[in-house]
């Protein structure tokens, strides 16, 4: 975990906090991107791809330098240039292996096959805020801005890891003042909700790893007991939610005391009674992006019942790729579609309202909770386990 180490702390959250209130917006631009590059390369160097992965870093400048110079004028041609940049450029890093050995039939021996294969430092994020910005230049949504503006945009450094995943119109560098009362508040509130990641992180979720590490194809077999297969996926279901919470705790946390607001990512999704509001507040940043660049050009919820049906498993099975090259990912993405399609056939159809109508609600709400906070549990097992030992995990839940 990169936010848990001195590095982070003293070498680039600190001096860019105590030097970016001192600048002009065009310094801080600036600040931000040069401190983002050398975050960049310095992480890189020693958690992601070595110096290969370092050098990566010009690839993303190429990219960034491309949008810029295409996206001035906001045409199509400009918009398939970056499309096309960015997702070949996570196509290739994330899924090429993939795509060889599932789809092609090729061997780990085999010449293609990249054995070293690693993911470039926060690949996917800068992939989504490159398809962000395109678009949204195309549509009219926002103006092309500065060359300064949109490095310090996609080398911010806080989000670039695990985000929460940015918005070129929200993206502020107007900081409050050193010295003045709201920089004081920003101070204090960034302190706070880093406090509160790295309890997360070191009191919950590193905790829970004693248990979720039980999620192995060995241990699975020798359970003495289904209940112990059950108990290590709920754990799973925790830890994954406060490990990545606390990311983006302390994503946000850091940003607030650079005087810098980005997006909230999650917002209480185990205490929601449906899973389309798990959704609406799990991954909050992601979710709102794929709603926006996927569910929505292929035409949302315009053109009937089963176009409806079909964009949500487009975005799900999309969303499930996107977390990881595998064929557990996709059934998980699956899983998530199946339960969105039967909420809302459920609530859509007239049975649902007319159970709701006849049940209390200090039942029907107790109940839809349990419901949920089951599923989505349970879903994990195609997210924590590759797809054999998931299976394997199922029979052994099922048939003891």
């Amino acid at each position: 975990m990169i936010f848990n180490t001195i590095t982070y702390f003293a070498a680039f959250l600190l001096p860019a906090a105590l030097l970016i209130r001192r600048l002009s917006t065009a310094g801080r631009e600036w600040l931000i991107a040069v401190i983002g590059a050398l975050f960049f390369v310095t992480f890189s160097i020693t958690s992601v791809g070595g110096i290969p992965g370092a050098l990566c870093l010009g690839l993303l400048l190429a990219i960034s330098v491309l949008t810029l110079a295409v996206m001035r004028r906001g045409s199509k041609v400009g918009l398939a240039l970056v499309l096309i940049a960015a997702l070949a450029t996570l196509g290739f890093f994330k899924y090429s292996n993939f795509f060889l050995t599932s789809m092609l039939g090729v061997s780990k021996v085999h010449p293609l096959y990249w054995k070293d294969a690693f993911l470039p430092l926060g690949i996917s994020f800068f992939t989504f805020e490159f398809v962000h910005y395109a678009v949204d230049v195309y549509l009219g949504k926002t103006e092309p801005v500065r060359p300064g503006k949109f490095l310090a945009f996609i080398l911010f450094f806080p989000t670039m890891v695990a985000g929460p995943i940015k918005r070129i119109q929200d993206f502020s560098l107007n900081v409050h003042p050193a010295g003045s009362r709201d920089a004081l508040v920003d101070w204090h509130r960034g302190i706070t909700r880093i406090l509160v990641g790295l309890a997360k992180k070191f009191a919950i979720a590193d905790l829970l790893t004693a248990i979720t590490d039980h999620l192995v194809r060995s241990d699975i077999v020798a359970a003495n007991h289904r209940i112990l297969p059950l108990i290590w996926i709920f754990a799973y279901g925790i830890k994954i939610y406060m490990d990545f919470s606390a990311y983006s705790d302390i994503a946000i946390g850091s940003s607030r005391i650079l005087g810098i607001k980005v997006p909230e990512n999650f917002d209480n999704p185990y205490g929601k009674t449906n899973i389309a509001q798990f959704w609406q507040h799990w991954h909050i940043s992601l979710y709102r992006w794929l709603v926006d660049y996927v569910f929505i050009p292929c035409g949302g919820s315009r053109g009937g019942a089963v176009a409806t049906y079909r964009n949500t498993w487009i975005v799900m099975l999309v969303s499930g790729l996107w977390h990881g090259a595998g064929w557990q990912f996709l059934v998980w993405g699956a899983w998530h579609a199946f339960g969105l399609s039967v909420h809302r056939l459920w609530s859509r159809g007239g049975a649902g309202g007319w159970l709701a109508a006849r049940i209390p609600a200090t039942i029907l709400i107790p109940v839809s909770w349990v419901v949920t906070f089951v599923y989505v549990n349970l879903g994990w097992s195609f997210f924590a386990m590759d797809f054999p030992t998931a299976l394997l995990w199922w029979r052994k839940v099922l048939l003891g």
